[in-house]
């Protein structure tokens, strides 16, 4: 049997998987959520531990995809009104909601 590898398949371990999120973006989400909830040490290991219970629940594509969603919601306008009425954009959004809401049940 051959291994993955040699076969052009790339097998992505758990870690790897759950490692998906590039720092940049976790460092941009703790920032966002300091902003939000204050400047302290504590705030700040609460916010790391969202990003990282996030980054557990949602695929870091899935997560780029839902906060593009949200941001292209915040636009007015005619031609914006796809991304607050499409089942597929309301469906990305609402799998971040929930793991924000886990993230804040395990970390808040």
């Amino acid at each position: 049997m051959l291994p993955l590898m040699a076969l052009g398949l790339n097998a992505q371990s758990v870690q790897d998987r759950l490692n998906d999120y590039p720092t940049a973006a976790r460092a941009d989400y703790v920032f966002g959520c300091m902003a939000t909830n204050g400047q302290g040490r504590d705030v700040l290991n609460k916010c790391a531990c969202s990003i990282d219970v996030i980054a557990s629940i949602l695929p870091y594509e899935k997560y780029v995809e839902a906060e593009t969603v949200l941001s292209m919601q915040l636009v007015g306008g005619e031609r914006m009104a796809i991304f607050r009425t499409a089942q597929a954009a309301k469906v990305l959004v609402a799998d971040l909601r929930r793991a924000q809401a886990e993230a804040e049940i395990l970390c808040f």
